[in-house]
């Protein structure tokens, strides 16, 4: 719908110029006509948000506000030259039409990008509720300022808002990927919480794309976390040594880490005792944040994350209170534990909590070929492992950003597939591990593989 009304707007503009090429207009003549062109064309905008795959969402607040400016202008214009009966320039009559067809494409580019996503159909039987809140954790500096100011992290909660007061849910930590958004998985959030779950979802601050702080700012991805990634992330032709490597993702992990304990931490303690020092949002947020931790059971948690915030959630399974990890797609870079002979070592500890790891086509033919790979170790070692491989799946076919946006999903790795089935496949796998490791309802089974491009399981 996007490009059907490109289309017509364009042709309106294109109409509009051979017409006056053709008359010869004056130009109080022209400013009027060109006022009236203007109108019409937010006449047909708001007539096609009447029809699906249209609306005033943020992929068209840009168009919508544009055709508005414009009228305006044209106004303007036509009441400054109401007077003037000089014939219309044909060479400005041409860069008029050029500079509106400009405005139009490029004020539709978010219409362009991003797809007209509602999420994914909801299976459970609770309605779902959403607030939000600011952490502070006293006890760290943050690293990315040099203010002094405390580390923050944002939480999202998404929870049933239709409980029985009585009840308590098991709790469900998210951690995004590099350059990610706490929203990367918002389907997934929104299936747990349908079938009675507490899901928080945190953002990173400077490893997220990008967040507010508790002062209202937007902090957007760091600039040398983001360069450091995307070296590290394509160093395969040995640019980078695995000490080096080594050096930049621990300190990577630390501080995610330190990130998802605190918010643990604290979540427990606001469960068990009420607010603290820590805690920051708007009266008008607490009554939902109340209902959310009022339903937490601090004695089954379940952690999980895409990429790096998947690292992040089996490095931090390792505490005791944790019930249940799944890991989408990421390398567990926090439990490689140096470098010997230019070759990662892995922590020894066998691991004992549930896991379950959900990968893409080639991360699971890594881990199933290399025996040394961190993965690979750790699944060897674990008490209850389960690792599955999507054929089809690249590594952003894990989050619902294939829905969300095509177009930047392609750049950053979409295989040809189902992108709907690929995360309904992804939640139900998500969903029926943690029912039985944090509900106790039945047993966890997953194929060695699932084939995304037809075979069903």
């Amino acid at each position: 719908m996007a490009v059907l009304l490109f289309v017509l707007l364009s042709i309106i503009e294109l109409g509009f110029m051979v017409r006056e090429i053709l008359t010869s207009s004056a130009k109080k003549e022209w400013t009027r006509k060109r006022m009236v062109i203007n109108c019409s064309q937010l006449v047909i905008f708001l007539i096609m948000v009447l029809f699906p795959g249209i609306d005033l969402s943020f992929r068209f607040t840009a168009m919508l506000t544009i055709l508005i400016v414009r009228i305006a202008v044209s106004l303007i214009i036509m009441l400054a030259s109401r007077k003037n009966t000089k014939l219309k320039n044909k060479a400005s009559i041409v860069l008029s039409a050029v500079i509106s067809i400009v405005l139009i494409a490029v004020n539709l580019i978010p219409a362009f990008v991003f797809a007209d996503y509602h999420g994914r159909t909801l299976t459970g039987d609770y309605s779902v509720s959403q607030e939000h809140a600011i952490l502070i954790d006293h006890s760290r500096t943050e690293e990315f300022e040099d203010d002094g100011s405390y580390r923050e992290v944002p939480v999202h909660f998404y929870y049933p808002e239709d409980c029985d007061e009585k009840d308590t849910l098991p709790l469900i930590v998210f951690s995004h990927g590099a350059f990610g958004y706490y929203q990367s998985n918002s389907s997934t959030f929104m299936e747990l919480a349908s079938h009675g779950y507490v899901v928080v979802s945190l953002d990173h601050p400077y490893h997220s794309f990008f967040t507010k702080d508790s002062q209202g700012r937007t902090i957007t991805v760091s600039p040398d976390f983001f360069s450091s990634a995307l070296k590290i992330g394509g160093s395969e032709d040995g640019t980078y040594s695995e000490e080096e490597i080594y050096s930049v993702t621990s300190a990577w992990m630390e501080l995610r880490e330190a990130d998802v304990n605190f918010v643990i931490d604290t979540l427990k303690a606001a469960a068990d005792g009420g607010y603290n020092d820590s805690w920051f949002f708007t009266e008008d947020d607490r009554s939902g944040i109340d209902a959310a931790i009022d339903l937490i059971d601090t004695d089954t948690i379940g952690l999980i994350g895409h990429s790096l915030g998947g690292a992040t959630a089996v490095t931090v399974g390792r505490r005791d209170d944790i019930s249940a990890v799944i890991d989408l797609d990421g390398t567990m870079l926090g439990e490689e534990t140096g470098v010997q002979g230019g070759i990662p070592s892995v922590n020894e500890q066998p691991y004992t909590t549930p896991l379950l790891c959900i990968d893409q086509e080639s991360h699971h033919r890594d881990i199933a070929g290399e025996p040394m790979y961190v993965n690979s170790v750790i699944l060897r070692r674990a008490t209850e492992g389960f690792e599955v491989g999507l054929i089809g799946a690249k590594h952003m076919d894990l989050t619902d950003l294939p829905l969300f946006s095509p177009v930047l999903a392609k750049n950053l790795g979409s295989g040809d597939i189902d992108n709907g089935k690929c995360i309904d496949t992804v939640n139900g796998l998500v969903l029926r591990f943690f029912d039985c490791y944090l509900k106790g309802e039945g047993t966890f089974e997953v194929p060695d593989t699932i084939d995304l491009n037809g075979n069903d399981y």
